[in-house]
């Protein structure tokens, strides 16, 4: 089964590319190269203007007549171990890293704007994929799947949660069906179809290893590794997947081939939700075999959640994945994010500070050999980057567990400076510039706001929001005429307020209008610094 397009959904030729198209797009090239390659990046953007004329024709024959050139479809592998513990003899040992030219990527990115383009024009892409998508996150993914969940268990429901994965996806995807579902589901022919075609046809790929090299092979499945197209191909592929979940009553949420399936009940119709929960797994299975895809049960987790008070009233039965018997499980691991069944987000904070301080031990051995900027730079990338992922679904949570995390900043701003834990960190911080736990959760909800109001932030979470001018029976509160939006109404703050749509409005109001009206992200982000920073270290002092 295939979805079609809506009427007048066509692609048939791709758009003539000029001189200053290719000059920009060489330019914004990442400086990385492979052995392939004639030429360092770096050296052919230092050259672009000599060598735009050529390839600017190289790329308008190819968008024109429908062709790849062979030589931009062949990668070379780089097997790289993925623990230095694992046993190198063995295969399974290793990550397969594969490489393409420079100007095979250059071609590909002039491809997937212009697809890109017109898949958001027609408002063909998934709104529930998050991955490979522009202000798309594995945050904002699970923001929206669990504030979802703390909805639901405000209003006094159970929700059920299942983390499905698939074996091998990217390499599995059967040429002819993604052709046909291209041409199908999203209206592309002609010219583009046939670009498409031999872009997916007369692959090859080799293995080099040392000074190794192994015979060239064909690659007859999978869309291509290492590429720029290759995701988003994955990603109009499974997309139906969205539509098969909706349609048993459960919500869906991708990330590439991540699969989240939840939905929620009331307390006495849990076996009714785990039923249509086992036949949506088993629909999605059968959707997975036809198109030549494989549900990775080993991987399939799941969760019932509800609140602390209601722990007692979630069902402990198994649940059957093919012919495999799961048992629920107390937390699940959500793309790097830990969840537990009493949405207390206590497992996510623990191996979160226990992982930052043994970063903070080995960082500690080396303070004496590297000057206190690079011991800064250390921190920040290594420590401060762990604390942040992630922390808008921490908005809410009782102080003690945010106090772990600040013990953690805490000690990393003492290290940076050499300082004893009798020293108050409070001038050490603000030295530094850095918020404090709280105030970095607050930062990331309102960044998240401004982006939702003006666009750049996925359809899900910007669906929660709305501005009081927006509502006809109150656009004549004094509110209506600033950029104020609607709180939701929760009936617990421990659960409900913790949901992206009733924490991020409080939030966003909470700030002075100036900063709220701020014209670009850059002035909105300093402006929010700044008054959050007057907050974070103000009256209330932290040791």
């Amino acid at each position: 089964m295939y979805t079609t397009a809506p009427s007048g959904c066509t692609l048939h030729n791709f758009q003539s590319l000029s001189i200053d198209n290719i000059v920009a797009a060489v330019r914004q090239l990442p400086d990385k190269q492979c052995a392939s390659d004639p030429m360092p990046t770096r050296l052919l953007k230092d050259n672009v203007d000599v060598l735009a004329p050529f390839l600017t024709e190289l790329c308008n024959r190819s968008l024109s007549l429908g062709t790849v050139p062979d030589i931009f479809k062949a990668a070379y592998v780089t097997p790289l171990l993925k623990k230095s513990d694992l046993d190198p003899a063995d295969v399974k040992s290793y990550r397969p890293i594969s490489n393409l030219s420079v100007l095979s990527k250059l071609l590909e990115r002039i491809v997937a704007q212009q697809l890109l383009d017109y898949f958001r024009s027609h408002k063909l892409l998934p709104d529930l994929q998050s991955a490979y998508r522009a202000h798309h996150s594995t945050e904002t993914a699970v923001l929206k799947v669990l504030s979802d969940i703390l909805s639901a268990a405000d209003t006094g429901s159970l929700s059920m949660l299942t983390l499905l994965d698939l074996s091998a996806a990217f390499d599995t995807v059967d040429h002819l069906i993604l052709l046909r579902r291209l041409q199908t589901s999203y209206g592309l022919g002609g010219i583009v179809l046939a670009w498409l075609t031999s872009y997916l046809s007369n692959r090859t790929q080799y293995v080099h290893c040392s000074e190794s090299t192994s015979t060239p092979l064909s690659v007859l499945f999978g869309v291509p590794q290492g590429s720029v197209l290759g995701p988003i191909l994955f990603l109009l592929y499974t997309a139906d997947l969205v539509r098969l979940v909706e349609s048993f009553g459960l919500q869906p949420h991708l990330y590439a081939d991540d699969t989240q399936i939840y939905g929620s009940c009331r307390p006495g119709a849990t076996d009714h939700l785990q039923r249509r929960v086992t036949d949506c797994i088993a629909a999605v299975a059968d959707w997975m075999r036809s198109n030549r895809l494989q549900l990775n049960t080993g991987k399939t987790e799941f969760l019932w959640c509800t609140s602390a008070r209601r722990q007692h009233q979630l069902p402990t039965d198994q649940l059957a994945v093919g012919n495999d018997l799961l048992s629920p499980v107390s937390f699940v691991r959500d793309l790097g994010i830990y969840v537990d069944a009493d949405l207390s987000m206590r497992t996510h904070v623990l191996r979160t500070a226990g992982r930052c301080f043994a970063v903070l031990r080995q960082i500690r051995s080396i303070r004496r050999s590297v000057t206190q900027p690079v011991l800064e730079s250390l921190v920040v990338s290594l420590v401060l980057s762990r604390l942040d992922y992630g922390c808008a679904t921490l908005a809410g949570l009782p102080s003690q567990l945010l106090d772990r995390l600040q013990s953690v900043q805490n000690a990393a701003a003492r290290l940076i400076f050499g300082a004893s834990r009798q020293v108050h960190v409070t001038p050490l911080l603000r030295s530094l510039h850095w918020l404090r736990v709280p105030e970095r959760i607050a930062f990331r909800l309102a960044v998240l706001v401004y982006r939702c109001l003006h666009g750049t932030a996925p359809v899900y979470l910007s669906a929660d929001l709305l501005r009081v001018s927006d509502v006809s029976s109150r656009q004549r509160l004094r509110s209506a005429t600033t950029s104020a939006l609607v709180g939701r109404r929760t009936q617990r703050s421990t659960i409900g307020d913790r949901a992206f749509a009733a924490a991020a409005p409080a939030v966003w109001n909470s700030l002075p209008e100036d900063v709220r009206a701020s014209t670009t992200l850059q002035l909105f982000r300093r402006r929010l610094k700044s008054e959050l920073f007057r907050r974070s270290l103000g009256p209330r002092h932290s040791t």
